[in-house]
């Protein structure tokens, strides 16, 4: 694809916002904005029991709570893996012995670049949260089984929390 007139409409301390020309096939050159954000990870902690913890966190951006994994944005130079450590102890203070893979999803790529890796955490042990200051989180645990049942009723609309309930669950299987 074929970009032109690229310039930063604006520049923030989580994301910017671009707007370019892009060329769509032979359907010309149309102009589009992008939120430019650095990414991010999403941890779900799998417990030996079966159970899982996930977070009601405050999102202001929708006016409500919402339940869903730990996460957190990536800091510059830091590994996803290293993130996902961060976020895990800050959000439930939660330490994983092991971080396994489940890929990584693109939220909402109509408007936003960000891909947000995905990571399933065991050997679990309970430190002390460390929520930062605009951060109001309880940590909720509950079995796996109904964590699913909630992302397919629709009890849990929030995407990284379902894709990464769903890829676990297609692993464990």
């Amino acid at each position: 694809m074929k970009l032109r007139n690229s310039s930063i409409l604006f520049s923030g301390p989580v994301f910017d916002i671009e707007q370019f020309d892009a060329e769509i096939g032979d359907r010309g050159w149309h102009t589009f904005q992008v939120i430019r954000h650095p990414g991010g990870v999403g941890i779900l902690p799998l417990h030996a029991d079966g159970t899982v913890t996930l977070i009601r966190q405050a999102r202001p951006a929708i006016a409500a709570p919402l339940l869903e994994l730990p996460a957190g944005r990536l800091g510059a130079g830091e590994s996803p893996k290293e993130c996902g450590r961060r976020e895990l102890l800050e959000e439930t203070g939660l330490v994983a012995r092991d971080l396994y893979p489940l890929g990584f999803i693109h939220p909402s790529p109509g408007v936003f670049d960000e891909v947000v890796h995905l990571f399933a955490a065991t050997g679990l042990t309970q430190n002390h949260p460390m929520p930062e200051d605009d951060e109001l989180i309880e940590p909720v645990r509950l079995p796996l089984a109904e964590a699913l049942q909630m992302a397919k009723d629709g009890r849990i609309s929030d995407a990284k929390t379902i894709a990464a309930l769903f890829r676990t669950e297609a692993h464990y299987r």
